[in-house]
């Protein structure tokens, strides 16, 4: 894992002290059942973010300016069970510093651990997901900390509210909630969806976005690609709602499986990661903007002032 800052960015917005968010990596890849490759998605990310401008056009915001921690990978793998207590202690320990907390997997048995930790730090807690796969088996491969149990847990434990589904297995019709699961097949003819997920959340909630959510044609980076997908404009327009009606209270994205070749999936997480935070802090920003410029019309006026007294 590299050790520099997030992005490339300069120091002082680097700094735990002073950072709004906290972004925890998790080279993980331990239980993946297809391809391999998930434990090299943070490194990936990292070096596709180096090489992304920091601008956001749509909300004409630096959000980086807000401060974003990059902190010690979480590297345990002497079991999927150790792995995921890990990940809880290390995000429970930054939430616990009243930071956004972001997580960077690694494959999606990650995102147990992510889960508990802000359900036990958030009252009432929704877990949007968006997936190709419903990860909703109890047990798989003598593990309750698999990949395909990632999203088990939340079923019983949180509001879950599963997006883009389109794989899954016939077990798992016995735990899902059908009312609250939008299955890509039905989304691509229900110009309503985005409305309906979001009247069924909570005002807390957390994110989980493995990237397989999106068509293979935009992002064939991923361990398990599936046809049927999300498309980029389509996801933001209903992240951007999340985050303008909601509290959204931290996220994590999976399932990176980079190649050597093909770099465009990389800069989809790269870009969809910043994209979230533009969208968190977009108020936060124009706040911080609105003030420079009182601060600066105040030391106008008050050096008009000067110079007028000056003259008598």
């Amino acid at each position: 894992m590299q050790t520099n800052n997030y992005a490339g960015i300069p120091d002082e917005f680097a700094k735990l002290e002073q950072a709004k968010i906290v972004l925890i990596p998790v080279p993980y890849d331990g239980t993946s059942t297809w391809q391999k490759g998930a434990d090299k998605g943070p490194e990936a990310f990292l070096n596709a973010s180096e090489n992304m401008e920091l601008y956001d056009i749509e909300t004409e915001t630096e959000v980086y300016k807000q401060g974003v921690y990059l902190a010690d990978a979480v590297t345990e793998d002497a079991s999927p069970e150790a792995m995921v207590e890990a990940v809880h202690a290390a995000t429970k320990k930054y939430i616990k510093k009243n930071k956004f907390v972001t997580i960077f997997g690694g494959e999606h048995s990650i995102s147990i651990g992510t889960i508990r930790a802000f359900n036990e730090m958030y009252p009432s807690l929704t877990v949007l997901q968006l997936d190709a796969h419903a990860d909703l088996r109890k047990e798989y491969d003598g593990s309750k900390c698999n990949h395909a149990c990632a999203l088990y847990e939340a079923s019983q434990n949180t509001n879950l509210i599963q997006v883009g589904i389109r794989s899954m297995d016939v077990i798992e019709t016995t735990v899902m909630d059908k009312d609250k699961t939008y299955f890509a097949h039905e989304m691509a003819l229900d110009d309503t969806w985005m409305d309906s997920a979001i009247d069924q959340m909570t005002e807390n909630v957390f994110i989980t976005i493995d990237l397989d959510a999106f068509d293979p044609s935009i992002c064939p980076g991923t361990g398990t690609p599936e046809p049927g997908g999300m498309l980029w404009y389509e996801t933001l327009d209903f992240l951007k709602q999340v985050f303008e009606e909601k509290n959204v209270v931290g996220f994590d994205i999976v399932e990176l499986c980079p190649n050597k070749v093909e770099k465009s999936s990389d800069f989809l997480a790269a870009k969809l990661y910043y994209k979230m935070l533009s969208y968190k802090f977009q108020n936060d920003a124009a706040g911080d903007e609105y003030d420079n410029a009182y601060d600066n019309t105040k030391q106008k006026n008050n050096s008009a002032k000067y110079n007028e007294d000056d003259e008598y």
